[in-house]
């Protein structure tokens, strides 16, 4: 790719992820390699299924995995959690200094900030070295001001209705 972009999918509504994934399908199907590191994610998915299904084209890549929700994890849990993030982010690092992609997915990454496991300047970090020829797409809610101006493209994904209000579960092959 001639010149890649930043940019970011935040807001409190669904979508963001799906967002990521369907351009991930996008870029695949215009011959480019795509990586996507999942943040703080566990839970089996269908985007797994699917990524393996393409031949090598689209890898995924879980970062701080974990099967609980944050809230719900000790201190301990938490310290733990962010000793293997800090660790797992060299993998990060190590496509962006290899070019290993041409799309590059940092999946729920605003949700590891929240969390304190990872800095708004560890972030910055990692838009500042992207080589210029590689796109890179962060996710996840209320994105930082400072990763919004680092940005080209902010899309908010806003919620004005959702069934999930009526307590419907996460359905297999559409939220999960």
């Amino acid at each position: 790719m001639e010149k890649g972009y930043v940019q970011v999918y935040t807001g409190d509504g669904k979508g963001k992820t799906t967002a990521a994934l369907g351009l991930a399908l996008r870029a695949v199907g215009g011959g480019f390699k795509v990586i996507m590191f999942q943040f703080l994610k566990g839970a089996h998915s269908g985007e797994l299924d699917s990524a393996s299904a393409l031949g090598g084209k689209f890898e995924i890549v879980r970062l701080g995995e974990t099967n609980k929700f944050f809230g719900s994890l000790s201190e301990k849990e938490k310290r733990e959690l962010k000793q293997r993030l800090v660790a797992e982010l060299e993998k990060v690092r190590t496509v962006l200094e290899n070019e290993t992609c041409d799309i590059l997915i940092l999946d729920e990454i605003m949700a590891a900030v929240h969390g304190n496991l990872l800095t708004v300047k560890d972030v910055c970090a990692l838009i500042e070295a992207r080589p210029a020829g590689m796109e890179m797409i962060l996710t996840g809610r209320s994105a930082p001001q400072e990763i919004i101006d680092k940005a080209d493209l902010v899309t908010e994904m806003r919620c004005i209705k959702h069934y999930m209000d009526k307590r419907v579960p996460a359905r297999k092959g559409i939220e999960k």
